[in-house]
């Protein structure tokens, strides 16, 4: 199990996209890892657009950000939220500073342009937010998955086996 022993964050928050939250933890907990979801408050029962819940192992301050290996936000509505939490904002700082990795899908740029993290990154995401993503110093491009570094981007639900992988194998290094 190549993963085993590596932590990561899988940020919720309601109104995530089921898909894009509970691919990746599946995928990456079959390889190993302890995924650990993380809301603004523990043990909340967070609810993905088509009725999904997610219950929070962890609320944004039980945990630092310096205990984990990486970190993954999902898409859907719940990026509009977690970008208005200056704590997840300090998380994503705190893992593109370190450089590990951060996978985004969708909408979940929207994270990552408030973290103020993408100025001159090549990415991609769902094509709703390609402007706020340019906007953002970002290389927009419309691929299935685009790795530059320790940044994982996707579009949609369609390209999640490509970047759940790609996502794993930078784990994994």
């Amino acid at each position: 199990m190549r993963l085993q022993n590596k932590k990561v964050i899988a940020l919720v928050e309601d109104e995530f996209e089921d898909l894009e939250l509970w691919y990746p933890i599946l995928r990456l907990r079959e390889e190993g890892a302890e995924v650990h979801l993380v809301g603004i408050e523990a043990k909340k029962k967070y609810i993905g657009k088509y009725g999904v819940p997610a219950e929070s192992d962890y609320s944004f301050s039980d945990i630092q950000a310096e205990d984990y290996d990486a970190i993954l936000v999902p898409g859907g509505w719940a990026p509009d939220k977690l970008r208005r939490y200056e704590e997840v904002l300090d998380f994503i700082r705190i893992m593109d500073e370190a450089k590990k990795p951060i996978g985004q899908i969708c909408h979940a740029g929207w994270v990552l342009i408030s973290a103020k993290i993408l100025d001159g990154k090549k990415v991609t995401s769902t094509p709703g937010i390609k402007d706020d993503m340019t906007n953002a110093g970002a290389e927009w491009s419309d691929e299935a998955v685009v790795v530059d570094g320790h940044l994982i981007s996707s579009r949609r639900p369609p390209d999640l086996p490509p970047y759940v992988k790609a996502f794993a194998d930078k784990l994994a290094e």
